[in-house]
């Protein structure tokens, strides 16, 4: 089956990254379509994480919980990432395409899954002596995650080590200018709106 094939490939890719963003880039075995399923499916797993991981480890308040917010805390970020490298790697003499960007970055999205859902079922049977446990395997979880991506990085644009460190940097500068224009952006557009209802009930009044 296809979907039992594409996650296979998934498996591969994060414990063998070299071999499998190779064959990525020059075997095109990645799918965009999996790439996008491990974002989902992360997605999930946040939700589940906040509202059902062990009360000993879990700072999140019931009642405050939402989990649209999980679209911009994971959905939103990992499409300002996509778009931030590969608009810098143009610029950079960078091989990789957006496509095999995004396909880049979902795949290495996968060590949050696999760690996550282990740990959320470990947070409901151990103490508060034992919740240094957890935040290792939440750490472990990040690090094979900027890994994979440290290497899908520099695998697909075809740069050296030091390169691709600067690059991830340099991306995640521009991710914040992105952020700081859409802010600026978003404001103006509400001051012109509100100068616009002003004149208008000015208007209407004298009329």
């Amino acid at each position: 089956m296809p979907f039992l094939k594409d996650i296979k490939y998934s498996l591969h890719v994060a414990v063998h990254p070299f071999d499998g963003f190779w064959d990525l880039k020059y075997e095109n075995k990645g799918k965009l379509r999996m790439a996008l399923g491990i974002l989902m499916a992360l997605t999930l797993t946040m939700i589940v994480k906040r509202q059902y991981v062990g009360y000993v480890v879990n700072y999140n308040h019931p009642l405050a919980l939402n989990s649209i917010n999980e679209l911009k805390y994971i959905i939103f970020p990992f499409l300002l990432w996509c778009l931030a490298n590969w608009s810098l790697t143009t610029l950079m003499d960078g091989e990789g395409k957006f496509s095999e960007i995004v396909i880049t970055t979902g795949y290495a999205l996968l060590p949050l899954i696999l760690i996550n859902i282990p740990n959320i079922l470990l947070s409901n049977v151990i103490t508060l002596r034992e919740a240094s446990f957890y935040h290792l395997l939440d750490a472990l979880a990040t690090l094979w995650f900027v890994w994979l991506l440290f290497i899908g990085t520099m695998t697909v644009h075809q740069y050296t080590v030091l390169k691709t460190i600067t690059t991830m940097l340099l991306t995640l500068a521009v991710v914040g200018i992105i952020i700081f224009l859409g802010l600026l952006f978003f404001n103006l557009i509400q001051q012109i709106v509100s100068f616009v209802y002003t004149v208008y009930q000015e208007l209407s009044l004298r009329g």
